[in-house]
């Protein structure tokens, strides 16, 4: 098919449609339907078309404070009078920057750790990746290389991310199966088959192991009891980095500031984004060990250079925002909130599911919720429908929908998210 015989195939609507491309969309179908977002207050957001919708998402899961808080417009709009930004290349820093890292530093389950800043979760993703095969390579091991990751994992979509996907439709279509070589794919709650492949492939070309501790766009997967202590082992056993992608669970999603502190695991690197703003400015990084950090601090001139930055690492404005986001997070016990909403979503959940026979199964940890449907019910009809009765939630892998919501809701709140869903359910099923 030529250029011309696709472009006639299209309908002139599709063409005439807005030049901004949605994101991970099949175009055809999302054009003429997307709710566009005009305004946010609390836990809920305001469409321009008029509706007020509680976001049953906390957007792609880090509006943990809720929308529009007043306090973050603050931060940004004093820092941006004062510096907008300064880069943290060589000689050069800001103030923020530095006050970030150190705050970090203080609540990061990694003891001593370094920080490295950048843009978002995909591009620490890249970073980690990064630095965990330049540390093998500084060692002499040349031949470690090889990252692995979890099937149905998710770590954003830049280059590494896409290459270390366990979800395949993001890793098709590039011509190559993987965009990075010396990649592959272990089971997502079988850790005897996480050890087989280890030793299939040698524990002497294995960088890291990356995982997300509760899978997020993979359906909402806590880890199997013991898997993630059973994961570390393996990496201490065999000489091989462990990289947590905390990039959802950072910041309090599941009870705890991070959740290696919930599973009790003590990881190389870590990476977080989402929630260390809660999505007010786009900000990520990587909690970095000593084992990794130190040989590039001693004082020679054969140390090495870890040849990684970006224009917008440490951004001022952004690292202020975060500084009055984690002040909040203290200051309105934001965290502990989380567990207590945790019991109430996990009897709900539970009781929709013993009224629901089209619910075949639900998991929960923190502030996460995922509910898989009976083939016969379609998740994205399912979320479609709660549109309509003043819901968002959205459609994950397995037929699942999820349920993570703002820190900031009541338990009544909470109740009424999922009883909602309870009636688009019973309102499909009698279609």
């Amino acid at each position: 098919m030529t250029l011309q015989d696709t472009a006639s195939s299209a309908t002139p609507r599709l063409l005439a449609g807005p030049a901004l491309w949605p994101a991970q969309a099949h175009t055809p179908t999302v054009l003429g339907r997307q709710l566009v977002i005009n305004r946010g207050e609390g836990s809920y957001v305001f469409t321009s078309d008029g509706r007020r919708l509680f976001d049953g998402t906390a957007g792609l899961w880090h509006a943990n404070i809720g929308h529009s808080h007043p306090e973050l417009a603050e931060a940004a709009f004093e820092q941006m009078k004062q510096l907008e930004t300064y880069h943290t290349f060589a000689r050069f820093s800001n103030d923020k920057a530095l006050a970030l890292g150190e705050r970090l530093a203080e609540i990061s389950p990694i003891d001593r750790s370094k920080v490295i800043l950048n843009s978002g979760g995909a591009d620490s993703i890249d970073v980690a990746c990064k630095l965990a095969r330049r540390h093998w390579q500084r060692e002499g091991q040349s031949s470690k290389k090889v990252i692995l990751s979890r099937e149905f994992a998710y770590h954003g979509l830049h280059a590494y991310g896409t290459s270390i996907a366990g979800l395949e439709f993001n890793r098709e279509g590039y011509g190559t199966e993987s965009l990075v070589p010396e990649t592959a794919r272990v089971s997502f709650n079988d850790a005897e088959q996480v050890a087989a492949v280890v030793a299939h492939i040698g524990p002497e070309n294995i960088a890291a192991i990356v995982t997300e501790p509760v899978q997020g766009t993979g359906g909402v997967n806590p880890p199997a009891p013991g898997y993630l202590e059973a994961i570390e082992k393996i990496c201490r056993e065999n000489n091989i980095l462990l990289i947590l992608d905390e990039v959802i669970t950072g910041f309090g999603r599941l009870g705890t500031m991070f959740a290696a502190e919930r599973y009790g695991i003590n990881p190389d690197l870590v990476t977080f984004a989402k929630g260390v703003t809660s999505g007010y400015a786009p900000l990520g990084g990587v909690l970095v060990s000593p084992r990794l950090w130190e040989p590039f601090y001693i004082d020679s001139p054969d140390t090495p250079v870890f040849r990684h930055g970006a224009t917008y690492a440490g951004h001022a404005t952004a690292a202020a925002v975060a500084l009055r986001h984690l002040d909040i997070l203290e200051r309105d016990q934001l965290v502990p909130r989380v567990k207590e909403l945790e019991v109430v979503l996990r009897y709900e959940l539970a009781a929709l599911a013993q009224r629901k026979s089209s619910v075949t199964d639900v998991r929960v940890a923190g502030l996460l919720g995922g509910i898989t449907l009976a083939d016969h019910l379609k998740a994205e009809q399912i979320c479609d429908d709660l549109i309509e009765l003043g819901y968002i939630a959205r459609t994950l892998r397995g037929n699942t929908v999820q349920v993570s919501p703002p820190f900031i809701i009541s338990d009544q709140e909470l109740r009424l998210f999922i009883t909602a869903i309870g009636q688009a359910i019973t309102e499909r099923e009698n279609r």
